[in-house]
């Protein structure tokens, strides 16, 4: 997501499709730079952010007249980190707190649309595993017992789990709008009859 052509792309597909646009779902994301802060460079952060930050920027700037005319929804995916430190995640949280922030902007700037951060749980996916196998020689040994111990002990969440109420939030019927501007973890109460069940 950091060609900001592939934005302006994707709202003419979805307009061209549908004739209408009513909820963007941003779930993409780069944990690179995986090291201290003292490590890593300027460039390596600037990088995390253009996918993470200025992606999901693009995005929703190319939406926003479209999802005004159907007082449509904008969900961004976020991220525990982005209120917890973990040893080298410095840009991953930081991009993440961003997404928490501009949900709260958007709930002022943008009255017709709601928009939601939801924090999605240690779910099992590719990014997970990578972070076993891959970027574990990075993260202080308290970090690596606790994501290693939730894959061999069962505590990761299935993708489903969370993607249940984060497809609900985008597409459930009636006014959601209290919501805007919230970062709201996936299984929190408020969100109880998007779950599955």
């Amino acid at each position: 997501m950091a060609d900001d052509n592939l934005a302006a792309q994707a709202v003419e597909l979805a307009q061209s499709r549908w004739g209408r646009l009513d909820a963007v779902v941003l779930n993409h994301g780069t944990l690179e730079p995986v090291k201290k802060v003292a490590d890593s460079t300027p460039g390596e952060w600037r990088e995390a952010f253009g996918v993470n930050v200025f992606g999901a920027v693009g995005l929703i700037q190319a939406s926003l007249p479209l999802l005004r005319q159907t007082h449509g929804r904008i969900i961004l995916t976020s991220s525990g980190a982005s209120i917890s430190a973990y040893q080298g995640w410095g840009a991953y949280g930081a991009s993440k707190a961003v997404l928490n922030h501009l949900a709260l902007t958007l709930s002022v700037e943008e009255p017709d649309v709601t928009t939601i951060s939801i924090r999605p749980g240690v779910v099992d996916t590719e990014m997970q595993r990578e972070i076993r196998e891959v970027h574990h020689t990075s993260m202080s040994a308290t970090d690596r017992t606790k994501f290693a111990g939730l894959k061999e002990n069962g505590g990761l969440l299935r993708p489903e789990q969370p993607g249940h109420v984060i497809a609900k939030l985008a597409v459930a019927e009636g006014d959601i709008k209290h919501m805007s501007g919230k970062f709201l973890n996936w299984n929190d109460e408020s969100l109880a009859k998007y779950q599955e069940e």
